[in-house]
Parts: structure tokens; sequence; C-alpha cells
């Protein structure tokens, strides 16, 4: 069985507002490549993949004028995708979902999430998460209130064969300066944001103690916008959150075998899953989306893949499947391979 993650980018601005793709040449919001282009590329690499299932970072938009889960549906119709159906979670109001499509003839799938909804006043212990996690973010002793902009989409999936998994798709937030005016406020901005996403990654790791403690199979997949060694402010907090999910001390592990790479070394090759353009600088190459299964899931011996057109050779030497990667999105899949 094979499943997915793929951050694409502005797959929002491809769809009208009754779910139909736009197919003309018109710009689309990546830098000069058309809504046409963009839509054609997207086809042929989820064609290329053959995927069962796919957790889709900034997914179309759900909201009062516009159904995510119709523009999915209707993309896996347009390209004739086994994994045509769509399920969109706790919505948003940044128009990028996450959103889980899959094969229903290979699986069932809800989404089915986990914790007391508790709402605006908050939880320590593991909340819903459209809800709110107090923790103390800044050592004052006064607990902090911390909310997911993109509230991760938990799904409970049937395999045909009766088996159970369950999926946790995570779009965390980024530590980007957004919005400063100068150095010393850009520095106060990505401390701020350092401790969110470090209080985001300490409530998702919440959750997955539970599931390992259950003894459930577990995959949690999606863009951690983070990974050790990825800037200088790691080193104020002594850990990424991608540590945290992954788990430390004694605590039951999940595995990565990119973030493993990664956290084994500070410098040297670097496995990296996006790609982005500085304005008159060269490309920068990162780390930022993963998929990391329960013991259980990596003892039957899954094999994980970045799609990276530069990277992988099978994609490389494919002339138009390395083309349509590159103007699919700035994220590349990262595709496990399982033996369910």
């Amino acid at each position: 069985m094979r499943i997915g993650t793929y951050n694409v980018e502005w797959f929002n601005t491809l769809f009208n507002d009754a779910g139909h793709l736009i197919n003309d040449d018109t710009w689309s919001s990546r830098w000069n490549i058309t809504k046409t282009q963009q839509s054609q590329a997207l086809g042929a690499v989820f064609q290329a993949m053959d995927l069962d299932a796919v957790m889709i970072v900034e997914a179309p938009d759900t909201s009062r004028h516009r159904d995510g889960v119709k523009a999915l549906e209707s993309f896996a119709q347009v390209y004739k995708l086994r994994a045509r159906s769509a399920i969109i979670g706790f919505d948003n109001d940044t128009q990028q979902e996450i959103a889980f499509l899959y094969d229903p003839d290979m699986m069932s799938a809800k989404h089915d999430p986990i914790g007391d909804p508790v709402g605006k006043k908050g939880s320590r212990d593991a909340p819903r998460f459209d809800g709110a996690f107090r923790l103390d973010l800044d050592t004052d002793a006064a607990p902090d209130v911390v909310t997911w902009s993109k509230p991760p989409l938990e799904i409970a999936v049937t395999l045909s064969t009766g088996k159970v998994l369950r999926l946790i798709g995570v779009h965390a937030k980024s530590k980007a300066p957004h919005g400063a005016k100068n150095d010393a406020e850009a520095i106060r901005i990505s401390i701020e944001n350092r401790r969110k996403q470090l209080a985001q990654c300490i409530w998702l790791r919440q959750r997955v103690d539970t599931h390992l403690a259950a003894g459930e199979d577990l995959i949690v997949l999606g863009d951690f916008n983070d990974g050790p060694g990825l800037d200088e402010y790691e080193k104020l907090f002594g850990r990424s959150g991608v540590e945290i999910v992954l788990g430390e001390g004694d605590a039951l592990r999940l595995f990565d075998p990119h973030a493993r790479i990664a956290l084994g070394q500070r410098i040297g090759a670097m496995p990296s899953t996006s790609r982005f353009k500085r304005r008159d600088g060269p490309y920068l190459n990162a780390l930022l989306d993963y998929v990391m299964v329960s013991a259980n899931l990596r003892d039957m011996g899954p094999n994980w893949q970045i799609w990276h057109p530069f990277d992988h050779p099978a994609c490389y030497d494919n002339v138009p499947l390395r083309e349509a990667l590159l103007q699919a999105s700035d994220h590349f899949p990262v595709v496990i391979d399982l033996a369910l």
C-alpha cells in the first residue's frame, strides 16, 4: 500500500467557487506558471505516484462559499485517480486546508478527532485540535493559550483486510518573521513563533503518546515547517518540534528515516522535500515534510521515498515527470510503501 504526503502550493487558486478546475492560461499563484500548467503538472505527479491515500497540505479551501472536498474529488475525476474520495476535518480561515484523498476500493476512512472539545478556555491535557492548549511558554509561571491555525486532521482508516490505521495530518506554523519592520522585531517574532511551534508539537506529542500506549498503528505525516538544525533559534530551545513529535528519552518512538539522517549530522548531505528561490538569489532546499510511523509499522520494512526531481533518480530520468514536479509545487511528495 502506498501512502503519501504532499504540500501543494496554492492548490486553492486552481478552482472556482463551484469546485471545478480553472484550466486556462491565466497566471496561477505560482511564479510564472499558468493555471493549466500547474493543474496538468499536478495531474501528472498524482498519476505517477498512483497512491492509495495521500495527506494533502494546503488543500483547497472549505468555507461558506467553497467546498474543498468537492474540489479535490473533481480534480481526482479529471485526472482519473484511484484516490478519489476526500475528507477535510476542521476547516480554517487560511484558504489552506489539510485534506485526505483516498481510494474507497482499498479502505474506508472518516474524520475522527480525539480529545475533549474545550474551546477557547483550553486545557493542559491534549484537548481536541480545534480547541486551545494551555502551556507556559516563557517561564513566567502563567500558562499561555496556544491554538492551531490549521488544526491537524485525525483520520481513522479501515483497510479492506480489516486492519485499522490511525493517521494524523499536520501543517505546523511557520517560524518566518512575517511583518517584521527591523532586525530586533524579526528576532522577537521568530522566538515567539518558535515557542508556539514547540507548544503545538508538545500538544501533538501528547496525542501520539495516547495512540502508541494503546498499541495502535499510527502514521503522522505532513509539513512541520521545522526540522533539526533548520535555524539558529533551535539552539535557544535545545530541540526541534520534529524531535518532540518523534519522541524523546524513554518515550515510545515514531520513526522517519529522513529525520534520522538530519538528526545524525549537522553538516553534509541532507535529504530535502522542498525547494525555494530567494529573491535575486539561489534556490534553497529544506527538509520540512515527514512521514513518521509507529514501531509496529516500521517492523514491516516500509520503503520511504522523497520525489525530489533532482535527488530521486527515477524522477530525474523521467523528464516530463521532473518538469511536472517543478511546476506543481515548491514542495515534493514524500511517499511510503507499506506491506499492509
